[in-house]
């Protein structure tokens, strides 16, 4: 039977139905000055619960305070192998610098926090298990020049800064392969052609014969019908090919197949690999989706057609589970919670999401806009690091739908001297192009926020608390020359090097920032401005967003922020995403709209009121009256 998609699966886009999840509890220990290198000296004296870190509440331990490194061990059962089979031991995300051994011996490690990697412990394991895996992160909580997003340096959170998080903060799973497998996919789609791209990257090494079936499918149930179904011999362990769909021509038809967020569809893939007797060697799932973005003048595009971006900052973190979702179902709920509100996207600001938020997005229709965490120094070291991660990243997520939009720096974080140091412009020039070249599909945003140097579209920054003010300066297309010629209100310029608006996309990428508490948490709160009451706050972000949304100059908005995080207390929802005012009045301000189920409302309304009119004119009738 052809492998089921699972919501569950840590890697969405290429799931076989040979893996185990590690999560669970395992043994742990902290070695605060980093002064341990060997598994056999390490005194394991408490028990975690991963994928939580121990900073996390829901991890068991709820530790925040500075330590440089920690040490996890648990057993686990090594499935039965076959002939030329293979283990891998995968993990989701540690942060930052991860070592792992399998069985006493080293097995591999990795450096970057935000990103995923595997080590093949086939050749390590024991005769007879159980087998045990050791794993130690380094993460030097004061180390500036390592990419740490929102994570405080200081030994308490404060400002806009978090809790740290150490080690190991996403899924851990062993997956077992073949002698030959479908290691990497990535998916592309074109409009022009309306066909889809497919790469994959067979491992195992070379072998004359192979072949890759590909079968493509839309619908579910008995409705489910085969888009492609082809199959192609793997040259050099690669497979290269365009698979061409049947277009329809009408529009009508034509969008039916289309991805957006107002229709989320996505095609099934199925895939085979079969030796050169045809028989099945690999066989995983995956989907994609026929969608294109990208910017036309002054707007950005989805699938050929404007779209004025309504967006929200999502920082992705939850009050017991820090980075780490409590469970796969409270990823989706952050979805829904955010379309629910009436937002199209959300900027995923200073964090690599877990790619099952990504599932969910693409599933649900939810635009993401890609931001890396930042670094804070300018070092050649910090320099080296995050490009290597970024270049992980966009590897990483290529092929989800959802991604519209990448952004390697947030504003000039890691970069202080823009406006002053060549160098620092030159860097941020440099990641724009190498992320226009490893995927350029996508719009890119060089630096978000102010002293744009290299950009698709410009986003700009500005948490003016007078909604007349904002609609003033954003709200007519002649004022746009005024705008770049004059400072930021955050006392920066919108451009460098005499840059021009030159016709690019603007958006209003971070505004609003309100802040509603209860009072009892009014002194530990933190925000850009401050309302006493839940309606105070509704008729706030009403006004704010009433004088951006319809703008002529602007491409879209990004309101800060999705829910409270910590002491960030600006959010539409609290922390426990509870809704501060509810969801339905949250959704008539971002939109400007009545909702769709208050316009059926009002229909049925005013079909009931037609026909009372009929009623009454039938009886004037009768009695005649009329």
């Amino acid at each position: 039977m052809p492998v089921a998609l699972s919501p569950d699966h840590p890697r969405p886009q290429l799931q076989r139905a040979g893996w185990t999840s590690l999560d669970g509890e395992w043994e742990f220990a902290f070695d605060r000055e980093s002064e341990l290198s060997r598994p056999e000296d390490v005194r394991f004296d408490r028990t975690i619960r991963v994928p939580f870190a121990p900073e996390a509440p829901l991890s068991g331990i709820g530790d925040e305070e500075f330590t440089c490194a920690v040490w996890y061990r648990r057993g686990f059962e090594a499935p039965s192998l076959g002939e030329g089979e293979r283990l891998v031991l995968r993990f989701g995300a540690v942060d930052y610098k991860a070592t792992v051994w399998v069985d006493g011996c080293y097995a591999g490690d990795h450096e970057g926090g935000y990103t995923p990697f595997g080590c093949d412990v086939t050749d390590l394991l024991r005769p007879e298990g159980p087998h045990e895996v050791v794993v130690r992160a380094e993460d030097d909580p004061q180390d500036l020049t390592k990419p740490r997003g929102k994570q405080d340096w200081q030994r308490h959170p404060h400002s806009i800064w978090y809790p740290r998080t150490t080690g190991i903060w996403q899924t851990v799973w062993l997956e077992k392969l073949p002698r030959w497998w479908i290691d990497t996919l990535r998916w592309t789609a074109s409009l022009q052609d309306y066909d889809l791209g497919l790469e994959a990257m067979i491992g195992g090494g070379r072998r004359e014969g192979l072949r890759l079936e590909v079968r493509l499918t839309a619908g579910e149930g008995a409705a489910r019908r085969t888009l492609a179904n082809d199959t192609y011999e793997v040259v050099s362990a690669e497979v290269h090919r365009r698979l061409a769909l049947s277009d329809p021509g009408i529009d009508d038809f034509r969008n039916e197949l289309l991805w957006s967020p107002a229709s989320p569809t996505l095609i099934g893939a199925e895939l085979r690999l079969l030796d050169p007797d045809g028989r099945v060697i690999d066989e995983v799932a995956s989907y994609t989706a026929l969608r294109q973005v990208g910017v036309q003048g002054d707007r950005f595009v989805l699938n050929g057609r404007p779209l004025h971006l309504r967006l929200v900052l999502d920082q992705g973190y939850w009050p017991d589970g820090g980075l780490t979702a409590p469970s796969p179902d409270a990823l989706r709920r952050d979805v829904e919670l955010a379309k629910a509100m009436g937002f199209d996207g959300v900027r995923k600001h200073q964090k690599l999401e877990d790619p099952r938020y990504l599932y969910w997005a693409d599933k649900l229709g939810l635009l993401v806009w890609q931001e890396m965490p930042s670094a804070y120094r300018f070092t050649r070291r910090s320099i080296g690091r995050l490009t290597a991660e970024w270049k992980d990243a966009l590897l990483r997520d290529i092929s989800h739908p959802c991604v519209v939009t990448l952004v390697p720096f947030n504003e000039s974080w890691g970069v202080p001297d823009l406006p002053s140091n060549p160098a620092q412009r030159d860097y941020v020039s440099a990641l724009y192009h190498l992320t226009k070249t490893i995927d350029p599909s996508r719009p890119v945003i060089g630096n978000d926020g102010w002293e744009s140097v290299a950009t698709d579209m410009v986003g700009i920054h500005d948490y003016d608390e007078h909604p007349d003010r904002l609609r003033e300066r954003y709200g007519e297309v002649d004022a746009i020359p005024h705008l770049f010629r004059r400072n930021h209100p955050s006392g920066r310029l919108i451009s460098l090097d005499g840059q021009e608006h030159s016709g690019k996309p603007l958006v209003l990428s971070e505004f609003g920032g309100i802040t509603f508490t209860p009072r009892e948490r009014r002194d530990d709160s933190w925000g850009y401005q401050r309302v006493e009451t839940p309606e105070e706050l509704a008729e706030a972000y009403a006004a704010l967003v009433d004088a951006v949304r319809d703008s002529a100059m602007l491409a879209g908005f990004c309101y800060t922020q999705f829910a409270d995080t910590y002491q960030e207390a600006n959010g539409l929802l609290f922390a426990d995403r509870t809704p501060k005012f509810p969801l339905e009045r949250i959704e008539r301000a971002t939109r400007g709209e009545q909702s769709h189920i208050e316009w059926e409302l009002d229909r049925r309304r005013q079909l009931d009121k037609v026909l009372d009119e009929l009623v009454a004119i039938g009886e004037m009738v009768r009695e005649g009256q009329v």
